[in-house]
């Protein structure tokens, strides 16, 4: 919307509602690359709220541009990805598949992206049953990929318990302070600026 009144000046969306969150994703992207060396052939789980989780929409999105990546969608019917991202994912022969959990792809992962349900979207005793089912602890670390990373756009509430912060496997701190970075490129090209590298 802003942009439609903005003319030829730059909008960033820095996320708007339930739709997007390109420039999380942008922090994400980098992230990825930065713990797997690379943006394709991975396997990623995205995990929670997938309905209104605007973050999931754009890196679900962002994550069709590279080849041979599979997307593993986890989250109850109720909260189940879009069919809007499913079909652009279709489209460009995006290998995906729907879970209700974590445990029956756990240990293909190269990434897990959590996020939180969000409590504002649901009514109590729904969001009490579906945040529960979503809870990752250390003990759910045993047989994974020794590159695993977990990610999560933060802020955390409980769905990911305090142990697994200390597993070799946990990167949502990281990714947060990739963020300064990726939001500082992406200003500075905005403005025209020459970056320093």
């Amino acid at each position: 919307m802003a942009s439609e009144f903005a003319g030829d000046i730059p909008v960033i969306n820095a996320g708007d509602g339930a739709n997007q969150h390109p420039s999380q994703t942008l922090l994400d992207l980098f992230t990825i690359k930065e713990t797997q060396g690379r943006l394709d052939n991975l396997n990623i789980a995205m995990v929670g709220d997938l309905k209104y989780g605007r973050t999931v929409h754009s890196l679900a999105q962002a994550l069709a541009k590279f080849t041979g990546n599979h997307l593993y969608f986890i989250a109850p019917k109720v909260l189940a990805m879009p069919e809007h991202i499913l079909h652009l994912l279709e489209e460009h022969g995006v290998e995906y598949s729907q879970h209700e959990t974590v445990d029956e792809v756990m240990s293909e992962l190269d990434i897990l992206y959590m996020t939180r349900v969000q409590k504002e979207r649901l009514d109590p005793s729904e969001y009490a049953n579906v945040k529960a089912q979503f809870i990752l602890t250390s003990a759910d670390l045993v047989n994974v990929k020794d590159n695993l990373k977990i990610l999560h756009p933060l802020p955390r509430i409980d769905e990911i318990t305090t142990d697994v912060d200390n597993t070799p496997y946990a990167y949502y701190f990281q990714q947060a302070g990739n963020g300064i970075y990726a939001r500082q490129a992406l200003l500075a090209l905005v403005l025209n600026k020459n970056l320093v590298l």
